[in-house]
């Protein structure tokens, strides 16, 4: 009980504190420099939640991230802990990919769109391949993307179907897929539930899989790829 409440009592306070700094941030118009509030905030944000509700992070594989180069990092999807973890463990300028409801949430929303954040509406193709044009652009100036690549939170902690947007992203953006597993947060923080759990958890990284050369009709064959390193990182 007491664990439940210091997780939404600090989600809570400390998503509204951080998100207010990064909404002035761009009502004052602060330029998106590298190492700026836009960056600086996710990271502390994270970082405090993570100390707050006594989440630990065992991190391996960093060593396999290019340095200097932006990826989409295309990770697994278990618990909300899971953004924490990420903003934390990945090095570069880090922005999320999301459904495009998530820019209608009060606070949080106006922060993610005041720091450059990628919003899909998976609706309407149309938009979404627009979408990726845009981010591509931006991506190529610096920004990686962390993308959940199931889509949305597994239910049983096993992994879902992929969708295919990070994928078609990082072939427009010639950037490549890094992927990701994440384990020990479904335990933590199951979907649809504020029975929280401290505990350990562990962030793999796999070794980056190039797209160079691949056109968007290659979009399927590169989500086999990172579903099979995605599933070899277990053990």
């Amino acid at each position: 009980m007491i664990d439940a409440l210091r997780f939404i009592v600090s989600c809570v306070g400390l998503t509204t504190w951080y998100a207010i700094e990064v909404i002035w941030a761009g009502f004052r118009g602060v330029p998106n420099e590298p190492g700026g509030v836009y960056d600086r905030v996710p990271h502390d944000w994270a970082r405090d939640l993570m100390e707050v509700n006594g989440v630990t992070m065992e991190v391996e594989g960093l060593d396999r991230i290019p340095p200097g180069v932006p990826c989409v990092f295309a990770a697994n999807h278990l618990s909300l802990v899971d953004i924490w973890l990420l903003l934390v463990a990945l090095p570069g300028r880090l922005r999320f990919m999301a459904k495009r409801e998530l820019s209608y949430y009060p606070f949080l929303g106006r922060a993610l769109r005041a720091a450059g954040h990628i919003f899909i509406d998976r609706g309407n193709r149309d938009r979404a391949l627009e979408a990726y044009g845009e981010a591509a652009l931006v991506m190529r100036g610096g920004m990686s993307a962390i993308v959940f690549v199931e889509g949305t939170r597994s239910r049983d902690g096993q992994l879902r179907e992929f969708k295919k947007g990070a994928f078609v992203l990082a072939i427009a953006a010639g950037v490549p897929v890094v992927p990701v597993r994440i384990d020990g947060t479904f335990e933590m923080l199951a979907r649809n539930s504020l029975a929280f759990r401290p505990g350990p958890t562990r962030v793999r990284i796999g070794t980056p899989l190039s797209t160079d050369g691949l056109r968007y009709e290659d979009r399927d064959a590169l989500v086999a790829r990172c579903r099979e390193a995605i599933l070899r990182l277990k053990d």
